[in-house]
């Protein structure tokens, strides 16, 4: 398995659906190809949001095909069975909807109980007061700057607000004294990897905006020169 160092500036993890999902086997290894270490794996229930792109047993099958780490998004509206499965599976990295959980500090605690990173991801009209008592127990926060499960909505484009959030989550973390990391997901380019990299947000989900399903190596492959300019220390894998 491949040891990533969490608090090195500019991660940059691929989406998985965004590739060929008939092939996935080979993009997660054009992936680790390219010299990124993560993939973004998103699980959906259909209720939470209108979209299932990735079955437990299809994560449990790619987990004994690669060594890439998994930084696992859950989007539902009960948490406890698909949290317990993935750490079952072997997963690197698990956020949660904060909107959808009763129990934030629970879930929290259980998953990084289990040696896994542990987080909360927001929709992007949910406020950073909901962080006010949890953020310390984050690893990581992760903000949706499109509306999670409508990615492929023709129209759907980040939120206007964005950076606004995007540097007041910053600086909440600044004053809390905490040593979360910052993720965003939605519609991110490699302008804005390039904007926020890599004094102000941490890891970046990379979708359609830089990586094309019809030929993904390219993306892939200016995504690592991206990461490698904007962090040339960054410690090896």
């Amino acid at each position: 398995m491949v040891d990533i160092a969490w608090q090195q500036s500019c991660l940059i993890a691929p989406s998985l659906i965004t590739f060929d999902m008939c092939n996935l086997e080979r993009q997660v290894q054009l992936i680790a190809e390219s010299g990124l270490d993560i993939v973004h794996l998103d699980v959906i229930d259909g209720h939470f949001s209108p979209s299932m792109p990735l079955g437990i047993e299809t994560i449990a099958q790619l987990r004994r095909k690669t060594g890439l780490a998994f930084d696992v998004h859950v989007m539902a509206t009960r948490h406890d069975y698909f949290i317990d499965a993935l750490l079952a599976i072997g997963v690197q990295q698990l956020t949660f909807q904060i909107e959808s959980e009763p129990h934030v500090d629970r879930m929290l605690n259980h998953i990084r109980s289990a040696g896994v990173r542990a987080g909360v991801a927001l929709k992007p009209s949910t406020p950073l007061s909901v962080l006010e008592y949890v953020l310390e127990r984050c690893d990581t926060v992760l903000l949706m700057l499109t509306n999670p499960g409508y990615a492929g909505v023709p129209g759907e484009a980040q939120v206007p607000y964005a950076e606004r959030k995007i540097l007041a989550l910053r600086e909440m973390i600044r004053e809390q004294g905490c040593n979360t990391a910052i993720e965003i997901d939605g519609r991110v380019s490699k302008e804005t990897i390039a904007r926020f990299a890599p004094s102000t947000v941490d890891m970046f989900v990379a979708g359609s905006m830089c990586i094309s399903r019809e030929s993904p190596s390219s993306g892939l492959r200016e995504l690592s020169e991206l990461r490698q300019k904007l962090s040339p220390t960054r410690v090896s894998s």
